[in-house]
């Protein structure tokens, strides 16, 4: 038989306690709010790099075109968007090509468009992710305008493209 000793009761009664007090928990509900911020870059400058024309030189109203490949990469950490390239003769800063003498970018024209004209190729447009490039290409072709064109003889026709 069991006998109870006072040592015994104690120690049964603080083990009770503690296995009730383990079992048992007693909380409150609450809520809370907090904020915080991101912050969103900006769009990157496409970057475009041209290849060497292609086929033979050009002459008034000839049948020879000159293919000028390009190829438009996405520097940026993201995706950005590529609806246009915008192709033109005319100088590298964009500003018109003025060579010495009566040729122009007036006597060229750019995959079809009038002479002097610029062209927006959307054929490489659509949504670029990052580091991702593209590559097209369009042609060059020296119209026949009627009049003298001895001043574009051996003259480097230059071309301006601008990604949007």
């Amino acid at each position: 038989m069991f006998h109870l000793t006072k040592k015994r009761a104690v120690v049964a009664a603080v083990i009770g306690s503690l296995a009730l007090s383990a079992g048992a928990y007693a909380y409150f509900t609450s809520t809370g709010t907090g904020s915080g911020t991101a912050t969103v870059g900006t769009s990157t400058l496409w970057q475009i790099d041209t290849d060497a024309p292609s086929e033979d030189a050009l002459t008034p109203g000839g049948l020879t075109e000159q293919t000028i490949g390009y190829t438009v990469t996405n520097n940026s950490s993201g995706n950005q968007n590529l609806a246009n390239v915008n192709v033109k003769v005319a100088n590298a800063n964009g500003t018109p090509w003025d060579p010495a003498g009566a040729c122009s970018a007036a006597d060229f024209r750019v995959n079809g468009a009038a002479a002097g004209a610029s062209y927006d190729d959307i054929g490489a447009a659509g949504n670029l992710a990052a580091g991702a490039a593209i590559s097209d290409a369009i042609t060059l072709k020296m119209v026949d305008t009627g009049v003298n064109q001895d001043s574009c003889k051996g003259v480097t026709v230059p071309l301006y493209l601008s990604a949007s």
